[in-house]
């Protein structure tokens, strides 16, 4: 059914929702590539996504610089001209990356900040999306592409009498911009996954008091940061061609792929020195050591150890070493924080460490902070509680597709897309690194491009072919869903209580989110269905369309 608008409704080809790093590439294809019509919507008042609102002292990514940015795809004389300060870069240097990246290719012009999305039902007779804002303003369009990132709805839980503490609260997603002065002060931090884990180290050099209330220990790895060197700089821009190229066939999208061995093929011994090499290099490496980690329990127990026994070595006091080496899940089942002296921070004498599994919890008071032991008088908190992953944000823009079905109503029980890009019911939407393609296990910016190239790719060929319409099959979408729950099954990620199985969000339903079956492997299958005509996907004219 066609709804009536206003004459004045701005009419584009596409619609971009989220200005980070999908959202900008996303619009420098559409406009500088495809030549369409196209328009950013951000709520925020500037670029950067994630990197916009997570300022929090020590944010940072984990994944290295060098390839934690655009490759080849966008500019090869950008990445000739920019150079990482340091091997994982902070908030503040991604931040201006990504501002010039907005400032070079002229994206600006075609971005419209401080705009929230409130809704966007899709018109069936009319072939359009119809987007409304928080201010009132009204766009059509004939695709929409969600580019709200995977990690951009806090979490912050209900906890009774939240709203009655006389102090300064904070969340680590929503950092005030000009900063916060813990000098002198009791903090309260609530959560030790990555924010808290890149957070406590810093508010502890300047707090009076740090207590930190924790849920699940992690298994932290050492970071290994450092400024870059100019003939490092160097050597990697002179290797930049290899390094894309392997990111792109690699299982996690970096460029260096897991170890063709298992864990307990190999002598303890060796297996321990394969271990220290990794632990020496820092990052994510550690988990590529073996390719059975996270299939086979016996073999994730021997990195897990391995990681227990470091935390050991690190924290003086025993019994806070073994409050934070993990136990009730395999390594690697949630996303593994790096650290920099995260652990060190515990031998500190204004640091106490409260495990909230023995001493839940109860409600948050006018002073602080009541568990089950007691209460704990504090003059801020900081809620590192993360986000509603993966689909927060996507129930949050209020998308109706076709007969009124919100996506929300649609993935009730869990996402049901095709290739992790669009879910039938719902034509002409493309999700950037939406759920059930492999997003957070992987290297964002790797996974972005690979969608929106593949996206560009879609809409050039619907042009050429004077299509209108594109939507997956219930068929394909079904088959999809079955092949990400077969390879799910096959590994030790549903095991943890994990952001990835969205069982941070009471009622959340439980499932795998991320598709788990590696970079390389899921463009290659997208690939392949490109190729065969958009393969699953129905297709209608824009001469049927309108009939």
């Amino acid at each position: 059914m066609s709804e009536t608008v206003s004459t004045d409704l701005r009419e584009l080809d596409a619609l971009v929702v989220g200005a980070g790093f999908s959202g900008l590439y996303m619009l420098h294809r559409l406009r500088n590539t495809l030549g369409m019509s196209a328009l950013v919507l951000e709520a925020a008042d500037d670029v950067g996504g994630t990197w916009y609102w997570n300022r929090y002292p020590g944010a940072r990514c984990d994944s290295e610089s060098y390839f934690y940015s655009f490759s080849d795809r966008l500019s090869e004389d950008l990445l000739e001209e920019w150079t990482w300060s340091e091997r994982f870069a902070g908030q503040p240097e991604i931040l201006r990356y990504l501002q010039t990246v907005a400032d070079r290719f002229d994206l600006r012009r075609d971005i419209r900040f401080r705009t929230t999305v409130t809704a966007a039902s899709w018109d069936d007779d009319a072939g359009r999306w119809l987007v409304d804002t928080r201010d009132g303003e009204r766009f059509a369009a004939r695709f929409l592409v969600t580019a709200v990132g995977c990690l951009s709805t806090t979490n912050l839980p209900e906890f009774p009498g939240r709203d009655s503490f006389r102090g300064d609260s904070f969340h680590t997603g929503l950092w005030p911009h000009e900063g916060v002065d813990f000098t002198g002060k009791r903090v309260a931090v609530i959560g030790t996954g990555a924010t808290g884990v890149q957070l406590i180290p810093e508010v502890a050099q300047e707090a009076a008091h740090v207590t930190v209330f924790q849920r699940t220990p992690n298994y932290d790895i050492a970071g290994g940061n450092h400024p870059v060197t100019p003939d490092f700089d160097r050597k990697i821009k002179d290797d930049y061609p290899q390094i894309w190229a392997r990111t792109r066939e690699t299982a996690f999208g970096f460029p260096y792929d897991v170890a063709d061995r298992t864990a307990l093929s190999v002598p303890e011994e060796e297996r321990r020195e394969i271990f220290e090499e990794a632990w020496a290099k820092g990052g994510f490496r550690l988990g590529t050591t073996f390719n059975d980690l996270l299939l086979d329990e016996d073999a994730n127990e021997t990195a897990a150890e391995f990681l227990r026994n470091k935390i050991r070595e690190r924290v003086d006091d025993p019994e806070i070493a073994e409050m934070l080496a993990p136990k009730d899940h395999p390594f690697f089942t949630k996303r593994p924080p790096l650290e920099n002296g995260y652990y060190e921070t515990y031998n500190r004498d204004n640091v106490t460490l409260v495990d909230v599994n023995k001493s839940p919890i109860e409600a948050i008071t006018p002073a602080g902070v009541r568990t089950a032991d007691g209460e704990y008088e504090v003059d801020s908190i900081v809620y590192a509680t993360g986000f509603d992953a993966m689909t927060g944000t996507l129930f949050k823009l209020g998308i109706r597709g076709r007969d009124g079905l919100t996506l929300a109503e649609k993935w009730a029980e869990g996402p049901r897309s095709y290739l992790g890009i669009a879910t039938h019911g719902f034509p002409n939407l493309f999700m950037i690194t939406g759920p059930q393609s492999p997003s957070v296990l992987s290297n964002m910016p790797v996974s972005i491009e690979q969608h929106v190239d593949w996206v560009a790719g879609c809409l050039r060929h619907l042009r050429e072919q004077g299509v209108a319409r594109i939507e997956p099959t219930r068929e394909a979408e079904d088959g999809w869903v079955a092949h990400h729950d077969e390879v799910t099954a096959t590994t030790l990620l549903p095991r943890a209580n994990s952001w990835w199985v969205g069982a941070n969000i009471p009622g959340k339903h439980r499932s795998l989110y991320p598709y788990v079956g590696g970079v390389g492997t899921y463009r290659g299958i997208c690939d392949d269905v490109a190729a065969k005509g958009y393969e699953g996907f129905t297709l209608s004219r824009a001469d049927v369309a309108a009939a």
